[in-house]
């Protein structure tokens, strides 16, 4: 699970600028690259501190891994880092959002999670299908027009490759969106693509809900299958998978397909920028 640790910047700088979001500041980075050396970070945001405390800043950082996050307040509390302000670093205590019951993993966030572990050529997925479940309005559909108002569902299927360790886990994802004016073809066009993005990443974030990376102290990587995470679509063909709505009706209660949701979203941070030199394909 995550790990949330607060550190305390004093005179990072007087004044901080107004930029673009998703821009990072000198501090920003430096604090970044140097935490970066203990784990794989999952957000970073600094703010101003209160007008009580004085001048200064203060970071939260989640960690991907609780172990990390200790190892890193171990080794930089009480030191300089990239300033020759000593720096005081704690666990935060807050953490009840942090429960096994807690949500999954965005797709794109299981990706960056894959790459730092396993490696970019260390595993890879694929669409097995993705189809049009809408159950758009058939007699609307014989006069030639579309309804005012009309819903868009798309049902995909993602298999997650990981040749090494003989995994193929599979997930699924629906997800679906309302077209306000359905004689906008362009705004039927927009919601579509976007309907369709959203379904195969919640279909990789299924996917990767039955794989266990179990990280040793030597930093070697084990893998293995969690079979709590079994859904109905496990035992299928890829043939019985692309005719699976022509055939069955899907329930999303009992398929646990759920809206996802960032927990403590206020402290996210444009991670992918950050990590630019260390995700290059």
């Amino acid at each position: 699970m995550p790990a949330l640790w607060r550190e305390q910047l004093h005179h990072l700088r007087a004044e901080r600028p107004s930029r673009s979001p998703g821009a990072r500041t000198p501090g920003e980075h430096s604090l970044f690259s140097a935490l970066s050396a203990f784990g794989l970070l999952y957000s970073l945001r600094v703010h101003r501190s209160a007008a009580v405390a004085g001048p200064g800043y203060y970071a939260l950082v989640k960690f991907y891994s609780a172990r990390d996050a200790s190892r890193a307040q171990r080794a930089c509390n009480g030191q300089g880092l990239f300033q020759s302000s000593p720096l005081k670093v704690c666990i935060c205590t807050r953490q009840k959002v942090f429960q096994q019951q807690g949500h999954a993993l965005r797709g794109y966030k299981c990706k960056e999670l894959a790459n730092y572990y396993l490696g970019f050529n260390g595993w890879s997925h694929r669409i097995i299908t993705l189809q049009n479940i809408s159950g758009l309005d058939l007699e609307s559909e014989e006069l030639g027009g579309l309804p005012q108002r009309q819903s868009l569902k798309y049902l995909c299927v993602v298999e997650v490759m990981l040749r090494h360790h003989g995994l193929c886990p599979r997930g699924l994802g629906v997800a679906e969106a309302h077209v306000e004016n359905g004689q906008d073809p362009l705004e039927l066009v927009t919601k579509t693509g976007n309907v369709q993005k959203l379904a195969v990443e919640k279909a990789l974030a299924s996917a990767f809900q039955k794989i266990l990376l179990i990280v040793l102290e030597n930093g070697k990587v084990a893998v293995e299958y969690n079979a709590a995470q079994e859904e109905p679509i496990d035992p299928f063909t890829d043939e019985e998978l692309r005719g699976l709505v022509q055939v069955n009706d899907l329930s999303l209660e009992q398929l646990n397909l759920k809206e996802e949701e960032e927990s403590l979203s206020d402290f996210s941070f444009d991670e992918e920028q950050l990590l630019e030199g260390r995700q290059s394909n």
